[in-house]
């Protein structure tokens, strides 16, 4: 089945708010892709003919089996683009992003197996987020935890969930990425921020809201 670009963009929103068998409504996926409800609920329709997602008015949007695999395609496509960008290319990865979002758009099932053959088949992309294997399967991931919740005191950065570009850039100028291993030096209650220190670099302190985003485990 051949979609438009927008089609696409609009199954990998869903896929993304959807979660277990909640329905998306159409007002929180025209916020995600920033346009109207009305172009939201157009959309809808024509998904539906295609048999994507089951849409009834004021009832909201579910993935189908086929909705949904093809979009853990679409994700398959991004995270691997993401990898080969960091891994390869020497991109940092506040900047992948939005160059991911282009090339998911290339479907080429046998470019997409190379790629993922040539980055050694990878189970997560540089920001931590698991990648479907090519029958739309995830590892499992291992128990983590936001910062801010640590027990720990000596923990490792597995993923962030907030991956805008101000913070992927912020968490990059202080050293911190995938796999960086960090000791909390303390917590502060005024502010709730965090004193942590990183292997060879002088302590520094964190927000609350930075520390939220990042996920942690123990070494």
């Amino acid at each position: 089945m051949n979609l438009s670009i927008a089609e696409e963009n609009y199954v990998k929103a869903i896929y993304k708010l959807q979660e277990g068998d909640t329905a998306v409504t159409t007002n929180a996926l025209a916020y995600e892709l920033d346009t109207k409800p009305a172009s939201v609920t157009d959309m809808a329709k024509k998904l539906k003919e295609k048999q994507l997602i089951d849409y009834e008015k004021y009832q909201g949007i579910t993935l189908t089996a086929e909705g949904r695999r093809y979009a853990l395609q679409i994700v398959r496509r991004h995270r691997l683009w993401e990898c080969f960008l960091v891994d390869k290319l020497g991109f940092s990865w506040e900047e992948v992003h939005e160059i991911a979002e282009e090339l998911e758009h290339v479907r080429s099932e046998k470019l997409t197996t190379r790629l993922s053959e040539f980055l050694g088949n990878p189970v997560i992309d540089p920001h931590g987020d698991p990648i479907p294997d090519a029958n739309g399967k995830m590892i499992k991931p291992r128990p983590q935890t936001p910062l801010d919740q640590a027990n720990a005191k000596r923990l490792v950065v597995t993923a962030v969930t907030d991956q805008s570009v101000a913070l992927l850039a912020f968490l990059n100028a202080k050293g911190i990425r995938l796999g960086t291993q960090l000791e909390i030096v303390a917590h502060y209650e005024y502010d709730n921020s965090i004193e942590i220190k990183l292997k060879h670099q002088p302590t520094l302190t964190i927000s609350e809201q930075v520390a939220k985003n990042i996920m942690v485990r123990p070494v």
